[in-house]
């Protein structure tokens, strides 16, 4: 490998960091913004969603645009799209105007991540690929775990726009050395028409059932006529979107790959995985920070042990993959590790210490570290060598797919579970429970003895007693949603035993999007 292509490899693998940092670095900035902006935390849950769903979008796009633009120009093309979004982000004045810039660097990044894969294992000969594999394979975790720490930093230290403001210098140099360094591949793909009904088709589900998601508690569901008319369009958009994808003679999204039962499979444990891997980022800073009243920088912290860790088993799950170890064995530990992560973030209270939340981290970083290769390489062995970088792209798309539906189920669930927490708490706080009406009586002599009048004394101590509630009843309403995802987890456990028997020993290393 020459200069020129090493200087070429670590500028898409650094891209993909890029997005992929992109992806978590928000989580722990979500507070700042929402006061900032002036919006609702589940409101501002948007940002991440909106860059999730057009992910979610793009990447199984990624393989037909690739053809039908060139490589070469659809890349630089969504670096630019991705760099100019990004100061857009930082530029926006509400919380709505954020929401669609983000949407747009979304889009762009979808190809900063795909086509950075398929680069990489270009520039390595076939004996090599393995070499590859664990390159690509340290570069995407890094992003996503480094996230949440340089998000914290810079929020506390600087403001949130500049978590989106550090991309643009970064952003311009990649695009530079890509315009002088990166060619078409050796082995372009056959043109053919443009799939527009499957990509609008993709687009309107996928968007209309996000929305469902996430505006459906706030609306009361069904009650709302727009939720009903939505629920319509992405029901049938979706399901036209699957006989127009099987039928079609250049289809955007190739289905007929599903038909490798190792690759359907993989895809709902990916599927699985991202719930887990987004609704754990994004649901531990918001409770580190609201009920434990830990600054961002601090809650980025609480990361970085399992960062560590979680890059000595990265290397250790290449290794067990290279001497032939089941990867439906290594995916097995890596679900064992996050079902155990949620039952440790279960046990959590309002006195919990960093260091308790920051070894439970660990096992969520390692069970990740399980998961990024093997699932990768379960979703291809069983497919031809041409269908590899669809069925990558597949998988991809559930990962991401995964992620931003577990967001919008997750804060419908947890505003649910606050609502009957509290309900069930106020209940108890009547004058037949001596507990609560001594508590009461403590707290209005406590504010007399501050001087204030009777009247306004016992407000005060049942405004504090409200605020008590209201903190325990969140306390409580986190601890259901780690179990929520815990169960996720252990209900997808007996798939694994399915495609255990046909994976023995077996090892393939994905030719392109990893």
């Amino acid at each position: 490998m020459d200069t020129r292509q090493k200087i070429l490899m670590i500028t898409v693998i650094g891209a993909a960091i890029m997005e992929l940092i992109d992806i978590s670095i928000v989580n722990v900035a979500l507070s700042h913004m929402s006061g900032n902006l002036g919006a609702t935390l589940e409101d501002t849950s948007w940002v991440i969603t909106a860059y999730a769903i057009a992910n979610v979008i793009i990447i199984p796009m990624t393989s037909f645009l690739t053809t039908n633009l060139g490589r070469r120009n659809y890349y630089i093309g969504s670096i630019l799209l991705f760099t100019f979004c990004s100061f857009m982000c930082g530029n926006s004045g509400n919380i709505w105007e954020l929401v669609i810039f983000r949407f747009l660097q979304g889009l762009g990044g979808g190809a900063l991540l795909s086509v950075s894969a398929a680069v990489v294992y270009e520039l390595f000969p076939k004996e090599k690929q393995a070499t590859a594999s664990a390159l690509f394979g340290i570069g995407i975790f890094i992003g996503p775990t480094i996230g949440p720490t340089l998000g914290g930093y810079i929020t506390e230290f600087a403001s949130w726009p500049w978590i989106f403001y550090i991309n643009v210098p970064i952003g311009i140099i990649v695009a530079i050395s890509c315009y002088f360094l990166l060619g078409e591949p050796s082995t372009a793909g056959k043109k053919g028409k443009v799939d527009w009904i499957g990509i609008a088709l993709l687009a309107i589900g996928v968007g209309a059932l996000q929305i469902v998601l996430e505006r459906g508690q706030t609306d009361d569901w069904f009650e709302a006529r727009y939720i009903v008319v939505l629920s319509v369009i992405a029901f049938f958009s979706l399901l036209f979107f699957i006989f127009w994808e099987l039928h079609v003679d250049y289809p955007v999204v190739d289905l007929r790959v599903l038909k490798s039962k190792s690759l359907m499979i993989a895809a709902i444990l990916t599927f699985i995985t991202g719930i887990g891997m987004f609704t754990s980022i994004y649901l531990t800073p918001v409770f580190a920070q609201r009920l434990l009243a830990f600054s961002p920088s601090q809650t980025g912290v609480l990361l970085l042990p399992g960062s560590v860790v979680a890059l000595i088993a990265l290397i250790l799950s290449g290794k067990m993959l290279q001497r032939g170890v089941s990867p439906a064995l290594i995916v097995l530990l890596g679900f064992l590790c996050f079902i155990y992560f949620n039952w440790a973030m279960s046990q959590v209270t309002l006195d919990t210490s960093a260091s308790y939340i920051a070894v439970s981290l660990i096992f969520r970083a390692v069970g990740m570290a399980f998961l990024t290769v093997p699932l990768a390489t379960l979703a291809v062995s069983s497919l031809a060598p041409e269908d590899m970088p669809q069925g990558a792209a597949m998988n991809n798309m559930m990962r991401q797919l995964g992620g931003s539906f577990g967001i919008s189920i997750l804060n419908t669930f947890v505003a649910r579970r606050i609502a009957a927490h509290r309900v069930d708490m106020i209940s108890d706080i009547s004058e037949t429970n001596t507990i609560a009406m001594d508590r009461l009586h403590q707290l209005t002599k406590a504010f007399e003895q501050k001087g204030f009048a009777e009247i306004d004394a016992k407000l005060r101590a049942l405004q504090l007693m409200d605020n008590v509630v209201q903190k325990q009843s969140s306390l409580l309403s986190y601890i259901d949603g780690y179990l929520l995802i815990g169960l996720f987890f252990t209900l997808a456990l007996p798939l694994l035993i399915l495609v255990a028997r046909r994976q023995k020993g077996k090892l393939v290393v994905a030719s392109a999007d990893h």
